[in-house]
């Protein structure tokens, strides 16, 4: 079993209210082997929300949304929830969902919402980095 971001099964819990949908992943759900998450949702963020990027302010990741709100903690509450399921459900693999603040992987937005990627990982895909478990993006199926 693999977990998945939701978006990419075309569950609307993108920031703008839409989906990444990936034909791919979908039949992984359909099939029953894999499960989609949405670690902004469970943090307690609604769907559609302001736009978030990581910061770092003193040296520490901060995730900003675009009015300046500091938005780090239901970034890092998500990501804690997604990682206890996955830990309940021995999951050893991820496909999420590239440049987000929470599910990208080895590229994120800078953080000065001009669409720069700069190298990084999401909330959750650090988490889990360092929790063991792989993740791989859409385009690496």
């Amino acid at each position: 079993m693999i977990l998945v971001s939701a978006c990419l099964v075309g569950i609307n819990c993108k920031y703008n209210g839409g989906n990444n949908y990936n034909e791919k992943i979908f039949e992984l759900v359909k099939k029953g082997e894999a499960i989609p998450i949405c670690p902004e949702q469970l943090g307690g963020l609604q769907t559609p929300r302001i736009p978030s990027e990581i910061k770092i302010i003193d040296r520490k990741r901060h995730v900003i949304n675009k009015e300046g709100e500091d938005v780090t903690q239901n970034f890092e509450k998500g990501a804690e929830e997604v990682l206890e399921l996955a830990k309940k459900l021995n999951i050893k693999k991820a496909i999420l969902q590239p440049r987000s603040p929470s599910c990208g992987v080895g590229k994120i937005y800078s953080g000065n919402f001009n669409g720069e990627l700069i190298e990084g990982n999401g909330i959750l895909a650090e988490l889990f980095i360092k929790n063991g478990i792989e993740i791989i993006s859409p385009d690496e199926l």
